[in-house]
């Protein structure tokens, strides 16, 4: 199969890549191994994407975009990407199945996944009280108690911002010190709405429809106790999904992609938007900006080549 771009991944990001470059009438594959909406779908409600005054199901704004998507002529290929190669000049996706699209040029929109725990009740109330984003989800816990686990930059910060709306912020820590900046820290401790368990990590998250609380242990006796919280957010790390082409750019330690300011990559002809490149804050108004972006740097890169 042959296409002048691809792009990988089906997110918000790649779903405003794939609109902007149908619009442009550049012959274009969005490559998406799964359900549109990445991240996006797997969120119960969303609440700050503009032009939605109402909160509106994750899932349900996924199908919005994809159908906006393919309104403009955007062809979208369910397949799981393996590698993504050099060839010639341009470039060649493999599929799981050894299918392959070749193309001139490929945006990377593929997206971060949170490093899960994996405790009980973590999976089964994702959504529902469990999250893996306080600006996304922090409104929802207007007076009530809520628990961060994680002691570095990311999570001492969100606790922090989490004191906004929650009359209790629990911050659950494995040891005795903080992993974050000493001025994130020190703004954390000062703040009264926050308590810090040192030496402890969550062993179960309990509930039926929603969060009703969760029993972390002592790492230095084994006791356990139980925090009346009805939301938990985990900050233990989040995983670029960068693994099939991470050899052909520049990224930082963890994996993530570095981009300039138009999305475009170390080597020509590639692009990365949302989630999966180095930035500093990732939401669903950010990728889509970033996804509107690289599909503008792709275009101008194709018509130059």
């Amino acid at each position: 199969m042959r296409t002048e771009l691809a792009i990988l991944g089906a997110g918000p990001a790649g779903l405003t890549a794939g609109m902007y470059a149908a619009r442009a009438r550049v012959p274009t594959i969005l490559v998406e191994r799964g359900m549109a909406g990445g991240q996006m779908a797997a969120t119960e409600l969303v609440d700050n994407y503009p032009g939605f005054p109402e909160p509106i199901f994750g899932v349900d704004l996924a199908q919005k975009m994809e159908a906006q998507a393919q309104k403009f002529g955007l062809k979208i290929v369910r397949a799981d990407v393996s590698r993504v190669a050099i060839a010639g000049s341009g470039y060649e996706l493999i599929s799981e199945s050894e299918e392959s699209i070749s193309c001139s040029a490929v945006i990377f929109a593929t997206g971060a996944s949170p490093v899960k725990l994996g405790i009980p009740g973590e999976l089964e109330l994702a959504g529902r009280g469990v999250s893996y984003c306080a600006v996304c989800d922090g409104p929802f816990f207007r007076d009530s108690e809520v628990a961060v686990i994680g002691g570095g930059d990311s999570a001492v910060e969100e606790a922090v911002y989490l004191t906004r709306f929650a009359s209790r912020v629990h911050l659950i820590h494995r040891r005795d010190e903080l992993r974050a900046v000493k001025e994130i820290q020190e703004k954390a401790l000062k703040e009264p709405k926050v308590t810090v368990h040192w030496s402890h990590v969550p062993v179960l998250i309990e509930g039926g429809m929603g969060v009703e609380g969760l029993r972390i242990r002592s790492v230095k006796d084994g006791a356990e106790k139980e925090l009346g919280v009805s939301g938990v957010f985990f900050y233990v790390g989040l995983t670029p999904n960068s693994q099939c082409f991470r050899e052909l750019v520049d990224t930082d330690p963890q994996g993530f992609v570095v981009t300039d300011e138009t999305m475009a990559c170390s080597r020509p002809g590639l692009f990365a938007a949302g989630d999966v490149r180095v930035k500093q804050l990732r939401q669903i108004s950010t990728a889509v900006g970033d996804g509107a972006t690289a599909a503008y740097s792709a275009q101008h890169y194709l018509e130059g080549h």
